[in-house]
């Protein structure tokens, strides 16, 4: 497989510092690294930024670029708010539960958790607005092998009818 691992993905922030303190204290990310310039390594541009990355156990990183002379940062107003968002992993159920439990004594507000069938989740916001959820992996074996085994055909029909498919669950 050519591909080997996330090593991140980045988002905009509003604010980098707003940002920093939200992913250390919020969700105990370790704040590793930034990079910062005023033009564009891959294109050249003229566009001062600011490129902060923080480490999850995995070593794989989720960053963000703090762009303040660009236009004011938005969302993609033809995509429902509940598709773009970032899921990332905990150990347990009883980590989501403490994870929702920091993030509510933070005044976040917290939805969930939510049964999805092969996860567990809470939903909720950082400060730039990004919707995030903290899942926790409940599938066994079994479900993995009957999704993995069904996943061709479901998307078959769902590309020839659009709608819901059963999921062999």
């Amino acid at each position: 497989m050519l591909v080997k691992s996330l090593h991140h993905v980045a988002y905009r922030c509003r604010d980098a510092k707003e940002t920093a303190k939200f992913y250390t204290e919020a969700l105990g990310l370790k704040y590793l690294m930034a990079v910062s310039s005023d033009d564009v390594p891959s294109t050249g541009e003229f566009s001062p930024h600011f490129h902060l990355f923080f480490e999850m156990e995995d070593g794989s990183y989720v960053a963000f670029f703090e762009v303040p002379e660009a236009p004011e940062m938005g969302f993609d107003e033809n995509t429902p708010d509940w598709v773009q968002h970032l899921a990332l992993r905990v150990g347990s159920m009883d980590e989501l539960l403490e994870a929702k439990k920091r993030l509510e004594d933070c005044d976040i507000e917290v939805l969930g958790p939510t049964d999805h069938k092969i996860c567990q989740s809470i939903y909720f916001r950082d400060p730039s607005g990004h919707r995030l959820e903290l899942t926790y992996p409940t599938q066994t074996e079994e479900m993995t092998r009957a999704l993995a085994e069904s996943a061709e055909g479901m998307l078959e029909e769902w590309s020839r009818t659009k709608r819901a498919v059963a999921v062999p669950l």
